[in-house]
């Protein structure tokens, strides 16, 4: 199988340069861990509120232009959603997007905002229902994350915190189906290969820990991994992505519901940063101290939450 490699990211970090947000690398003094300095990266900040963006643009722009004005086709429970209806309307093609029903409503509004035309559908027929609409319209599948050009667009998230932080010790990163984790990892292994990176994801969607610890892809069913709040990270590691996060992640931590809530409440207060919780999760597992003594950066990766829902979360 065919690996991205830190040539493909920089490849890519040039083709979005001018499309994407060059997000900082921002200090946390308020941490409190002098023997874990910490910084976030915060992906929420992009135009569509998370890192998906940088996948979207480079995948759509390496379509040919007469492929491209079919229009493309996507299913994601959100964010990835939102990402190729910004990226599609500024290339000026079509774009169909499959979203689950339980679909947080802000995600939804703000992908139809874009101009793409959203399909609902019921738990785990989101690919079903993507293929089907391929053979309607004609356009094309840009997957969430099981393709190179996802991948190697979204590393450049690890690019630019080596160029930033080149002597950074520790990289957690949110894992769901693994393009950004994969990306990063790739990223990072290449330029700081002194650092480790790190998967997080919530306990009650931990099927990537399970199988990075067994040695082969494990399934959960849907209605498991629906049970945690960070809806963003309900989906599971493609072999694509799998077979980079073998060779790139040197472990994944789990965290637990009331852990996640702590961190977007924290990031809201202290960092200033609205974040969804599949965002917070890396702040999450550096609170638990479970990596290594040194300078660690968390990604924040999406901020994209109803609006009640963070009420809730900070009223608690």
């Amino acid at each position: 199988m065919q690996l991205v490699t830190i040539d493909d990211i920089r490849a890519a970090a040039d083709r979005i340069r001018d499309a994407v947000l060059r997000t900082p690398l921002v200090p946390a003094g308020w941490a409190g861990d002098p023997d874990r300095p910490l910084w976030l990266k915060p992906e929420s900040l992009q135009a569509v509120g998370a890192f998906k963006v940088r996948g979207a643009f480079h995948a759509i722009g390496r379509l040919d232009p007469d492929v491209r004005a079919r229009g493309v086709v996507a299913y994601s429970s959100g964010n990835h959603a939102q990402a190729v209806a910004f990226a599609a309307a500024r290339f000026g093609c079509p774009a169909h997007i499959v979203m689950p029903e339980e679909t947080p409503a802000v995600k939804v509004e703000a992908t139809r905002g874009h101009g793409a035309e959203v399909v609902l559908c019921g738990p785990g027929r989101r690919e079903a229902v993507a293929a089907e609409l391929v053979e309607r319209t004609g356009g094309v599948l840009v997957p969430p994350f099981d393709h190179p050009d996802i991948i190697a667009g979204q590393g450049t998230v690890g690019l630019e915190i080596a160029e930033d932080l080149p002597d950074v010790d520790n990289v957690l990163v949110p894992v769901s189906g693994g393009g950004l984790a994969s990306g990063i990892g790739t990223a990072i292994k290449a330029l700081c290969p002194h650092a480790k990176v790190f998967g997080v994801e919530p306990e009650l969607a931990a099927d990537t820990a399970e199988a990075l610890r067994l040695g082969h892809r494990v399934d959960w069913p849907i209605e498991r991994r629906n049970r945690t709040i960070a809806d963003g990270l309900r989906s599971q590691p493609s072999e694509l992505t799998f077979a980079h996060l073998q060779q790139v992640l040197d472990d994944v931590f789990t965290v637990t519901e009331d852990e996640i809530t702590d961190a977007v409440r924290e990031l809201t207060f202290r960092a200033h940063l609205v974040a969804e919780p599949s965002g917070a999760v890396g702040l999450a597992a550096y609170r638990r101290r479970v990596t290594p003594p040194g300078r660690t950066v968390v990604v924040v990766s999406g901020g994209n939450i109803e609006p009640s829902a963070l009420q809730r979360i900070l009223a608690d």
